[in-house]
């Protein structure tokens, strides 16, 4: 058997003593009692479309009798590198054991009638596809290479991967880990976060989505470009399809700094999600052919919906899956009128340039609507540090300061800045921060109670009305640099 890089499964069995027309017969009743859409019937053999899993329900089934021996065929049909499920060979086997069933339990008058039916095709003059040879592992081979291959109908998506390859590629050279990089690596790189992301580096809704955490993380993503890519460039063409994976790739990025604003996104799903979105809404429409429209739109729907599922779990930004997919299903629609009419390619291109300045103006508008959530908390950090500087300013006051100054300092100016950060620190409670902001929060809340303690006790101890402990004085300094320090050690957020 000749290695194949698509999940195949072949078995090779006799007519039991039948004659190849009979046999033929039988088995394209076989098929239709299946329910299998048999798409090509030959002098020797047909070829049928079965619709059989989960992960891979699309497959092609191909009977090729020969003498006085039947070549029984399944492999996968919608580009998929995997059979997990074994549903080639599930079919091979069905067909077999229920031909044989038929075999002993259909009359000589139901064979002729469908002899008669099949006379057209046996008396055709036409040569038979089927007789043409398997391809050998070379001609395989070639296949597999095809799709990293840029060929007239399939430009794009080669060339996004790549770039995709090149910037990890690159990367890796730079010293970034093969199999898992620091978050740091990855905003240095240029991956998407909110904070960064909605401080004018609006770039990174664009450059996250040619980075990839990881090989693991681009084999899966490119494998899912290819499938989808085979599928739906030769029907978009160059301009359409490049132009609708940047677009809902763009808009899968505001969806997450939208959702998961501080969560570091990174990798091209979301735009392969508004790939497959846009096909999805083609395949309700007559732009794909009606006799497999039915099975792909199982098929894609399938998938789309296990990997949102999947997406459910932690560290899956599954915002920008959302995003991207509904982008590209608006975008499918939008693009129907230049693809019913692939002649007129005025209307191609205007087509696509009404919705890239549709998109591309609505993201700005998004992009200035999102709060930046941490830009209005180190605004209000900032006018904390001043507030603090002000009260402490009491605590450096010179030696000879009269007794009633200090008080009055102590009194109008440190403990009135001190409530005043904790009122701060009240109101910023209720931006949506994530834990380790709020920790921090916390902690400084405590770091201002505690001022206002000492300063109270301070001012108790100038004013001399009640006796005040020293060691009191120095357990809430030394509560105070302790807090100071541990606020010093973490002073820099880690994302």
């Amino acid at each position: 058997m000749a290695f194949s890089f698509t999940p195949s499964f072949h078995k090779e069995t006799t007519l039991d003593g039948l004659d190849q027309k009979r046999y033929l017969a039988i088995a394209i009743e076989t098929a239709r009692h299946l329910q299998w859409n048999i798409i090509y019937t030959g002098k020797n053999g047909f070829i049928a479309m079965v619709d059989g899993g989960f992960l891979t329900p699309i497959q092609e089934f191909r009977l090729i009798i020969k003498e006085d021996t039947a070549l029984v065929i399944s492999k996968n049909a919608d580009g998929k590198l995997n059979d997990w499920a074994k549903l080639n060979q599930e079919n091979v086997d069905t067909f077999i054991e229920t031909l044989g069933q038929f075999q002993t339990s259909v009359t000589d008058d139901q064979v002729e009638e469908k002899l008669t039916e099949l006379a057209p095709i046996f008396e055709s003059a036409a040569d038979d596809l089927l007789n043409a040879p398997l391809p050998s592992t070379k001609q395989n081979l070639l296949k597999f290479l095809g799709f990293f291959i840029p060929q007239k109908g399939y430009v794009i998506t080669p060339l996004i991967i790549y770039i995709n390859v090149a910037i990890f590629v690159i990367m890796v050279i730079c010293g970034i880990s093969f199999f898992e990089p620091s978050v740091k690596d990855l905003l240095s790189w240029g991956a998407d976060y909110g904070p960064m992301t909605l401080n004018n580096q609006w770039w990174r809704l664009i450059s996250n989505i040619f980075l990839h955490i990881g090989i693991f993380h681009i084999a899966l993503n490119m494998y899912a470009l290819i499938y989808i890519g085979v599928l739906l460039e030769p029907v978009l063409g160059k301009l359409k399809f490049a132009s609708a994976y940047l677009l809902t790739g763009l808009v899968a990025s505001l969806t997450s700094i939208s959702y998961n604003g501080f969560s570091v996104s990174a990798g091209a799903s979301g735009a392969i999600f508004g790939m497959y979105g846009v096909f999805l809404s083609l395949l309700t429409t007559n732009v794909i052919d009606k006799s497999v429209r039915k099975q792909l739109l199982i098929s894609i729907a399938l998938f789309v919906g296990f990997n949102l599922l999947y997406g459910t779990k932690s560290g899956i930004d599954n915002a920008a899956h959302v995003g991207g997919l509904l982008s590209g299903f608006a975008i499918g629609y939008l693009y129907y009128p230049s693809i019913i009419q692939p002649d007129k390619k005025g209307t191609e291109l205007i087509v696509t340039m009404l919705i890239a300045v549709v998109t591309l103006g609505g993201s700005i508008v998004v992009y200035r609507m999102i709060p930046n959530v941490v830009g209005i908390y180190e605004t209000k950090m900032k006018d904390f540090a001043i507030k603090e500087s002000m009260a402490l300013e009491v605590m450096s006051m010179p030696k000879d300061t009269t007794k009633e100054l200090l008080l009055s300092e102590l009194k109008d100016r440190g403990l009135y800045y001190w409530q005043e950060n904790i009122s701060l620190l009240n109101a910023v409670d209720s931006l949506p921060l994530p834990d380790v902001y709020k920790e921090r929060d916390a902690t400084l809340k405590q770091y201002c109670e505690l001022r206002i303690k000492s300063y109270n006790l301070y001012y108790k101890q100038i004013e001399g009305k009640q006796p005040v402990s020293q060691s009191t004085i120095d357990s809430l300094n030394k509560e105070i640099t302790d807090i100071i320090d541990g606020l010093n050690q973490s002073s820099k957020v880690k994302y």
